[in-house]
């Protein structure tokens, strides 16, 4: 029997899209499963420490969490909040994150107008992405970048156009910027602090991204969910920038700063325009969620400077016990400013593919950690290939553990490197 043209079977569909930008479509059109998900899986066979997962091993504040409790228990005529949140969010939340922005950053804020809650910043990098992106518009990221910018860029059928971030200090050079943001750009994503190499993106740097958005009248989408765990540089915020306010997204997140990732709370905020779109687009996703996550983190927003310097101290000593650890066995390693993760290259050891070698690290050695390569185009692998990324937000005792097995690192690197030149 002879297909119909529209047979799902023979044309392109839209997750087919998302799959395609991220990366996971073979050639025969199945899906692969994300190196993410079979490390993970690795992982828990040899009951192997993951430093692959970029989340905490230790739950936020008490306080939070009992707030959050507090309003699931309670009856709805006694405050609880168990039913639908405003779709923008709570107004506490709101109002919460226009003084977060005000104290820290100067910016002044309408919470009515200017704020939009979101189930974690991932929806609101899909929903202010699908509100002012096409099919065919040009948008450009920092490459290695998230996994999902690429997925949601193929979703919506942009083309996806990327700045190189290169190995020790990952940031952008003004040539690579100037020839990458282009008259035909529509949007510009960018991602600071950095998730995976932990850079933080200068002030000079961003002034001169703002510069050519502006010149290109792009719309800048500024993922800033890492802005209170920056180690030793100054974060910037894109909105800032001279000229960058008018038409700069910016994605907050509790999960990062209140070390609460499954909690899902996060946030845009930008001219009262943009998150009209933005709303428009997120009230048909989610429409809204959780309440008593909400309420608790209106309060987290409000804690001093010492809790959020104190969180960054901690993930700083952690970092220093990884890197140490890395660099004791011979690979080469960046210091990130910020965030969650390192950067090792494994090339010092004569391995060039740390593919295989975050296999073998989880199977031999009980280690994981995900190869760079995952975060890029796959014309740009060869760049990042000797590359690994390590998750350092983890409790000391973990990290040492860690530490320890990786010791006999250079045999497994060695016996690679032999097969590798073999092959």
């Amino acid at each position: 029997m002879m297909s119909r043209p529209d047979d799902p079977v023979h044309r392109s569909l839209p997750w087919q899209g998302a799959a395609r930008g991220a990366h996971l479509l073979d050639p025969s059109g199945a899906v692969r499963p994300t190196v993410f998900e079979e490390l993970t899986g690795l992982a828990q066979v040899h009951d192997a420490i993951n430093l692959g997962q970029g989340f905490p091993d230790t739950d936020g504040p008490e306080e939070l969490r009992r707030i959050a409790a507090d309003a699931v228990v309670r009856d709805l005529s006694d405050g609880g909040l168990n039913q639908y949140a405003p779709g923008a969010g709570l107004p506490s939340l709101r109002q919460a994150v226009a003084d977060h922005q005000h104290r820290w950053y100067g910016q002044r804020l309408d919470p009515a107008h200017n704020v939009l809650v979101t189930t974690g910043a991932t929806e609101g990098i899909a929903a202010s992405l699908l509100a002012v992106v096409s099919a065919g518009d040009r948008v450009v990221t920092f490459s290695p970048y998230y996994d999902s910018y690429a997925a949601m860029l193929g979703l919506v059928g942009a083309e996806h156009a990327s700045i190189p971030l290169r190995w020790p200090d990952f940031q952008p050079t003004p040539e690579d910027i100037a020839a990458a943001i282009t008259p035909e750009t529509r949007a510009v994503l960018l991602n600071t602090p950095h998730n995976p190499t932990g850079t933080v993106f200068s002030r000079e740097t961003l002034q001169q991204i703002v510069d050519a958005a502006a010149a290109a009248d792009a719309i800048i989408i500024s993922d800033e969910v890492y802005e209170h765990l920056v180690f030793e540089a100054e974060h910037v915020p894109v909105a800032s920038v001279p000229g960058a306010a008018e038409r700069t997204l910016t994605l907050g997140s509790a999960g990062k700063s209140f070390s609460l990732t499954g909690w899902k709370v996060g946030w845009v905020t930008g001219p009262a325009e943009l998150i009209t779109g933005v709303r428009a687009v997120k009230q048909f996703m989610s429409y809204s969620s959780g309440g008593p996550f909400q309420a608790a983190i209106a309060t987290g927003l409000g804690y001093d400077d010492d809790y959020f310097r104190a969180g960054a101290t901690r993930l700083a000593a952690g970092r220093d016990i990884l890197a140490d650890a890395l660099r004791g066995v011979g690979l080469a390693v960046n210091r990130p400013a910020a965030g969650y993760f390192l950067i090792a290259d494994a090339a010092p050891l004569g391995v060039h593919d740390a593919r295989e070698l975050a296999y073998r690290m989880t199977s031999d050695l009980g280690v994981a950690a995900i190869p760079v390569s995952a975060f890029v185009d796959p014309q740009e692998v060869s760049e990042y290939r000797s590359q690994l990324r390590f998750a350092f937000c983890k409790r000391p005792d973990v990290l040492a553990a860690a530490a320890a097995r990786l010791a006999d690192l250079p045999d497994v690197c060695a016996s690679l490197s032999s097969a590798q030149e073999r092959a």
